[in-house]
């Protein structure tokens, strides 16, 4: 049998590797194919509803092209007043959304979906944690941007990297922040029977 048809068990469909990096941080083997799939990501959305509508979409067309295999969905949004900040457009969008986001507290909401085939298993769960930013200037900017690369992060910015320049504190789940809450992960992927 050639490797190429091989089924993985376990398939995360998300390009990010802020979740590859996450998820192998529960020692569990993984295949990685991104969701080829128009999310939803309008500014006036619901957030909640919104990455879970994302999560699942992206499960769902990697599961269904791969039905023996258990696929995780994922989807991640930064929400500030009444308004979903998603990954910046350009440079210019991206310096928009950080002073927005400066001197005030928004919330990181992920959506997960597990999904696999063979059994109809389908599984959904997420989680929201507090961010608050610093009050800083435009010079603050341009120095938190020329140290990180924003353009793939909802609301352009993130946390794992030189947050000492924007980040005042946060509540929740850190792994939330960065694109995966691994305790909920951890229970999803229980239930599934992939976790003892």
């Amino acid at each position: 049998m050639t490797q190429a048809a091989v089924t993985p068990r376990l398939i995360l469909a998300s390009a990010s590797p802020r979740r590859k990096e996450l998820l192998a941080q529960l020692g569990l083997p993984f295949a990685v194919i991104p969701a080829e799939v128009v999310e939803h990501e309008a500014p006036d959305a619901d957030p909640r509803e919104m990455v879970s509508y994302n999560a699942a979409l992206k499960a769902d067309w990697v599961a269904a092209r791969h039905p023996e295999a258990t696929v995780i969905g994922a989807d991640t949004t930064v929400f500030v007043g009444k308004t979903v900040l998603n990954k910046p457009r350009d440079a210019a969008d991206a310096r928009a959304m950080l002073r927005r986001l400066s001197g005030s507290r928004h919330t990181v909401f992920t959506g997960l979906a597990i999904r696999r085939v063979k059994d109809r298993l389908k599984l959904d769960g997420g989680a929201a944690s507090e961010v608050t930013f610093k009050q800083f200037d435009d010079a603050t900017i341009e120095l938190y941007l020329s140290r990180v690369h924003t353009l793939d992060k909802a609301g352009g910015y993130a946390i794992q990297e030189h947050s000492e320049l924007i980040v005042e504190s946060f509540t929740g789940s850190l792994t939330n922040i960065i694109g995966m809450p691994l305790e909920e992960m951890k229970q999803l992927l229980t239930r599934a029977g992939l976790l003892g």
